[in-house]
């Protein structure tokens, strides 16, 4: 199954990003992301493409400007994830045929966002808008509306988000930290995959 679930790798260095890959991959995760802020992101995430091919949806994290999404599009990558919501950001990702979600706390910025083409919405941060806040912004969303809580959510949490409505889940420090060996990244990933399983339906 694809499980919607996005691994966000902050922090990973090149080096490490394959076997973390293959971990994720064999986990049951194959949506990931690696932040811009990231050491030597481009090329990390080139490798990353070139290394899983149809097997994992690859992409950037706090991507900010329509000159970092034309280098992605040069570089394979499927997907462009931001802390904000830019429409020209937006644009420019669908015009490169890549998956864009763009980061929201509001109504007015969810619409904006759906507006300008974005596939689905991230929640950012998830914690501080809380299951009553995204209940209510949910309520007045189209009803296929893609959204992705992010920030401070974890695999406890999962249960009690899909009963509200949410489609899944960025994961950052839940399932990476720098410096983690891809061992401990397929131990933590499995735990995700479980939680997720259990609360969606494997």
């Amino acid at each position: 199954m694809s499980r919607e679930i996005i691994a966000i790798l902050r922090g990973i260095q090149t080096h490490e990003a394959l076997d973390i890959t293959d971990a994720l991959i064999s986990a049951g995760i194959s949506k990931i992301e690696v932040p811009l802020n990231s050491p030597n992101p481009f090329e990390t995430i080139e490798q990353m493409i070139n290394h899983a091919g149809t097997d994992a949806k690859i992409g950037a994290g706090t991507v900010l400007t329509v000159a970092d999404v034309e280098r992605l599009a040069q570089i394979g990558a499927d997907m462009v994830v931001s802390p904000d919501c830019n429409p020209a950001v937006i644009k420019a990702t669908k015009a490169h045929n890549m998956a864009s979600y763009p980061g929201v706390l509001t109504p007015t910025e969810a619409f904006s966002a759906l507006r300008a083409g974005a596939d689905g919405i991230k929640l950012f941060p998830a914690f501080k808008l809380g299951l009553d806040g995204f209940s209510a912004i949910n309520a007045v969303l189209p009803p296929q509306t893609k959204a992705y809580a992010v920030g401070g959510v974890g695999p406890s949490d999962f249960a009690a988000w899909h009963a509200a409505g949410i489609t899944g889940f960025g994961l950052g420090s839940s399932i990476y930290k720098p410096g983690w060996t891809a061992d401990e990244v397929s131990a933590k990933a499995l735990e995700v995959v479980a939680a997720y399983d259990a609360a969606f339906g494997s």
